[in-house]
């Protein structure tokens, strides 16, 4: 019997084929636009967008301005007195000696962690350091002034001597840390 259904259905859908009525598809769409109207979006604020449009425009423009007109210092103009000379232009082996020294003693400084119980130790090692910096800045006008040899070696031992410091502070608040659990 399902053998005879199957073949009933078969032969049905061969012989009927189902038309629509001319004009269906226009009535189906009146119908539905009825039903379910389309509703225009209101753009309350098209003046503003239009407005904050204009003033990046406009920001955007004086920028590109002032990049324009001055391209060497972006905008900004430096005297001739007010510019310096660094170490990087009389010696570059130097240069990457000091930034070396300066990344690692950075570096070293942003590792440290301050509590209230170290702080008397860190400022102390750090007024250290700020004594050797301003050593060092008297050394480096002086060796782009006169380069020599002495000088050079002296900034090296000026870097050392900071970085040593700062492996010897780090040292000593990691000994205080370890003190500080123990008890």
């Amino acid at each position: 019997m399902a053998q005879d259904l199957k073949n009933l259905f078969e032969d049905q859908s061969k012989e009927q084929t189902a038309e629509m009525s001319t004009g269906h598809e226009a009535r189906f769409l009146q119908k539905l636009d009825k039903a379910l109207p389309k509703q225009k979006k209101t753009n309350r604020f098209g003046f503003l967008n239009i407005a904050a449009s204009v003033v990046v425009l406009l920001g955007l423009s004086y920028g590109a301005y002032q990049f324009i007109s001055s391209p060497n210092t972006g905008g900004n103009t430096i005297p001739e007195e007010e510019v310096t000379r660094s170490i990087g232009d009389v010696s570059p082996e130097l240069k990457k000696v000091e930034d070396y020294y300066l990344a690692s003693i950075n570096l070293e400084l942003s590792k440290l962690q301050i509590a209230p119980e170290n702080k008397e130790l860190f400022d102390g090692y750090l007024s250290r350091i700020k004594e050797l910096t301003q050593e060092y800045k008297l050394l480096s006008d002086e060796f782009i002034d006169a380069p020599n040899e002495q000088t050079a070696d002296a900034i090296i031992n000026n870097l050392k001597l900071r970085l040593d410091l700062m492996y010897r502070l780090k040292e000593k608040l990691s000994e205080l840390r370890n003190t500080e659990s123990i008890l």
